[in-house]
């Protein structure tokens, strides 16, 4: 069985206005936004192997199990001016297995994360979700 496209969307909830986001492809940034007040998404072209492996050019790995995205933010979004040069790690690996499912029938599963951290500056590191992923 062949390995099948799905979409992850990571939804910034809060993020900085005025700062550059992208999405990581490989090791370079991928379709750079500049956030305005609104909440911010991308749509993460993922391929899922039939035994549930995350596969393609966004999926970041980490020992034997841990898979994840990375967002890019200010610098490392291709902003020279920035503040900021950070990332921020998504895990995927812990999305359950009868959301992959619904993925498998084409369903978006969507993610909604913290945009700022504690300082009011853009949140990086590995974020934890402000709610559980969801088919949308």
């Amino acid at each position: 069985m062949a390995d099948i496209p799905i979409t992850l969307r990571l939804t910034i909830a809060d993020p900085v206005p005025g700062v550059r986001y992208s999405l990581q492809q490989d090791d370079a940034p991928f379709a750079p936004v500049t956030a305005g007040a609104a909440p911010l998404s991308f749509d993460v072209p993922i391929r899922l192997s039939n035994d549930n492996r995350f596969l393609g050019p966004f999926v970041r790995r980490e020992g034997p199990h841990r898979r994840f995205v990375y967002l890019r933010i200010g610098t490392q979004a291709g902003d020279c001016a920035a503040a900021w040069s950070r990332r921020a790690k998504i895990d995927i690996h812990d999305i359950p297995p009868l959301l992959l499912d619904r993925a498998r029938e084409g369903q978006v599963l969507e993610v909604i994360l913290p945009g700022r951290g504690g300082d009011g500056s853009p949140a990086c590191a590995t974020l934890r979700p402000l709610s559980p992923w969801r088919a949308v």
